[in-house]
């Protein structure tokens, strides 16, 4: 009994022994399986990645953008308050030089009215005169401190910059091109010029007409006329 008891035990080892090496199919399905869950887990966890990276990416670009636009938005408001500080200080430097300059000319505008009131009641014509002269240098005094000058013309030569030529003298006492007269005078406040002088050029005299006709008659006796060897007897 005994041999037949451990052939039995024997037996039974070796038959669990062998159901603990057998591999069923099922087993072997489920490894597969768990790799390929592994590997759509991996590409869900890359996926979601990218995804978060692209968002992130898209964030920054629109924080970028409305910071940009911030900043466009903050220089164009600058930009006209500057536009509309300078137009102001334009203004105000215009409305102050034209006040210096009015505030000097007064002064001269005074001595005219008292130059028309003494006129309507002066017996002396030199008096007068030198009231006038008086109002004129009181003028070039603030003409100079304005920077006002008086353009040269008579006796200069004529100069389109300078010059406006309102009519022509035929005469050879002066070069041609030379200012002979002058109509208006013309101004200059520093490099610029205000207003042109309006002046008459002179342009050489030529001879025409009748005076030519009697040149010619002249030529034409001095070659008749013999010559004096031809005379002498």
């Amino acid at each position: 009994m005994s041999e037949h008891a451990g052939d039995k035990s024997e037996n039974g080892q070796g038959a669990a022994r062998e159901e603990e090496d057998t591999i069923y199919p099922e087993d072997e399905a489920t490894e597969p399986s768990e790799a390929a869950a592994d590997i759509r887990e991996a590409d869900e966890a890359q996926n979601v990645s990218e995804v978060n990276e692209e968002q992130s990416a898209v964030e920054s670009a629109r924080a970028e953008r409305d910071r940009m636009r911030e900043q466009l938005l903050r220089i164009a408001a600058d930009f006209d308050n500057f536009r509309k500080r300078s137009r102001k200080e334009i203004e105000e430097v215009r409305r102050r030089t034209i006040e210096d300059t009015v505030r000097e000319v007064l002064p001269i505008i005074d001595n005219l009215e008292r130059a028309t009131e003494a006129t309507a009641e002066a017996t002396d014509v030199e008096a007068v005169a030198a009231g006038v002269q008086m109002v004129l240098r009181g003028f070039e005094e603030v003409a100079n401190r304005l920077g006002l000058k008086r353009v040269k013309s008579l006796g200069q030569m004529f100069d389109p910059t300078l010059h406006d030529a309102m009519q022509q003298e035929g005469t050879n006492e002066h070069p041609p091109g030379t200012i002979v007269a002058e109509v208006v005078p013309g101004y200059e406040l520093g490099d610029r010029l205000l207003r042109p002088a309006i002046v008459v050029v002179a342009v050489p005299v030529t001879g025409t007409g009748d005076q030519g006709e009697s040149d010619d008659d002249a030529a034409d006796v001095n070659r008749d006329d013999p010559t004096p060897e031809e005379s002498a007897p």
